[in-house]
């Protein structure tokens, strides 16, 4: 849409030009500056030029020429080599955050029926809006979210798409932290046997973040690309298969009316001998639930499938791209991901019914706190969250890259610097920060619409040529009520979080 932005025409054109080898490898390589610089003589035809290249590529690398053909080198230096069970394992994990942990709590607040209607919702729109990006990027032949938000809209259509993204991913890494300083303490203390901790620094939650920081986020985060990332992304996963086989064998193994560690280590006896236990009132599931805290419920169920800012950038790092190719990926994640979700939900929620916390794990060691499988679980989701961290960061890091030096080629000390101030903005954040759910709630509820709703919508809407489909046509307008959609989820959400934080009822806002 240059057209619409004649003056900027010089410094646009380069940018546009940058963001083919942008999209790919979150920075512009050393080379590109050439490139870059050879096409602003023919501004007007560029973005067709773009668009059949982009069309060809996979098919005719070869035979392309001259500017295009020094970009197709830059895309195919290490980009189109990854598999596509490594982009389902990286898109995957870019999925399974820690959402998981936090369903069956969502799930105690919704009722199964009301929790798995939601999740399938929002499962199947997730789904369109990566078909929505995947048809503008192939239109124009971006494969940036921040540069197709430039297309759109110009400079503002960047800065949203990126101010998106950055806080957005910010809150997915300052919920994974969060996890890992309040589960790692009380592993190691687990470990160690030790009741009361006298405060030794190795079970401070807070010194514990930074350690994970600084010695596993930070070197993955430092990778040049995405691509590396598959076999952690693989190993993160199998972590979290691995938490649900365990929630699933915990299921048939902890009696219904559960007694807490401390009452249960004087009154075990007691405890066996209790009849009918199945059919006490509380261990009954509940089909349909509405209470103050199904407000939270929505966001951290948007929450669960954000995985739009990593699309582009895994679709290009896929062997033999294609849209069709990279939405099958996009399905077969968000399947395999709609499955543990439900099921990690399901038997959580089942376990410990309206019992269930915020966060799944801590309610296990109400139990027993000693239980070494549950050790063993907790260990491989710190390990699962850690591993996301990097996937996360890339997106964010490119953001900001766009947003604060747009025509800028790859440059280490800047790739380094911004990953150690994003590291230790999101550390001050976690070691201050009062409780998981309002990082999910407010987060969730404002930046999760934008990306997964709003966006791919309005920028479908403004990219896709009037001749290819006018603005009364049905994709467009299906697009527009796709966007309303999200205007509405964010509305809703932000209320609900609003009332229940002013009449104070909130866990959010008191802790437990």
């Amino acid at each position: 849409m240059s057209e619409d932005k004649p003056a900027e025409t010089v410094e646009s054109t380069p940018a546009e030009a940058n963001a083919i080898p942008n999209g790919k490898g979150h920075e512009p390589g050393e080379e590109i500056t050439a490139s870059a610089k050879t096409p602003p003589t023919e501004d007007g035809e560029n973005p067709h030029r773009t668009e059949n290249a982009e069309a060809n590529l996979p098919e005719s690398q070869e035979f392309l020429s001259g500017a295009e053909d020094k970009k197709t080198t830059r895309f195919t230096d290490f980009e189109g080599k990854t598999s596509f069970g490594m982009s389902v394992f990286n898109l995957g994990n870019a999925i399974m955050g820690s959402g998981i942990l936090g369903l069956a709590y969502a799930m105690a607040n919704t009722g199964v029926v009301l929790f798995l209607l939601l999740l399938t919702v929002v499962a199947g729109l997730s789904s369109y809006s990566i078909h929505l990006l995947l048809k503008c990027s192939g239109i124009v032949g971006i494969r940036a979210y921040e540069q197709l938000g430039y297309r759109a809209f110009g400079t503002p259509g960047k800065m949203a798409a990126g101010i998106a993204i950055t806080l957005q991913n910010i809150g997915a890494m300052s919920s994974y932290l969060y996890i890992v300083k309040y589960e790692f303490p009380l592993v190691i203390q687990a470990f160690l046997k030790v009741d009361k901790p006298a405060g030794e620094w190795f079970m401070n939650g807070n010194y514990l973040v930074i350690i994970v920081s600084v010695a596993v986020i930070l070197p993955l985060a430092l990778m040049k690309q995405l691509g590396y990332l598959g076999y952690t992304s693989g190993f993160s996963l199998s972590c979290m298969v691995f938490f649900l086989i365990s929630v699933i064998y915990k299921k048939f193994n902890i009696p219904c009316p559960f007694v807490d560690f401390a009452i249960n280590s004087t009154a075990s006896v007691m405890n066996v001998t209790d009849p009918g236990g199945e059919d006490n009132p509380a261990c009954i599931p509940k089909m349909a639930n509405l209470n103050s805290q199904t407000a939270y419920t929505i966001p951290i169920l948007a929450f669960a499938f954000v995985c739009h800012p990593e699309v582009l950038p895994i679709y290009t790092e896929l062997r033999n791209a294609t849209k069709k190719k990279m939405q099958h990926v996009a399905n077969i994640s968000i399947a395999v991901m709609y499955g543990m979700y439900f099921l990690a939900a399901l038997f959580g929620y089942l376990t410990f019914y309206g019992e269930v916390e915020a966060e799944l794990l801590h309610t296990y060691s109400r139990i027993d706190p000693y239980d070494t499988l549950i050790l063993c679980v907790r260990v491989a989701v710190l390990t699962a969250v850690t591993l996301t961290v990097p996937i996360v960061l890339f997106p964010v890091r490119r953001a900001i890259q766009q947003m604060v030096f747009p025509n800028k080629t790859f440059y280490w000390p800047r790739h380094i610097a911004i990953a150690f101030v994003l590291l230790t903005f999101i550390n001050l954040l976690v070691i201050f920060a009062p409780n998981i759910l309002g990082i999910f709630g407010v987060i969730g509820a404002t930046s999760a619409p934008c990306l997964i709703f709003i966006f791919p919508a309005v920028f479908y809407i403004r990219i896709v040529p009037k001749e290819e489909e006018p603005l009364r046509s049905v994709p467009k307008i299906l697009a527009a009520c796709f966007a309303g959609i999200g205007f509405l989820f964010m509305i809703m959400s932000l209320s609900f979080i609003i009332i229940d934080w002013t009449s104070g009822t909130s866990k959010a806002s008191s802790g437990h």
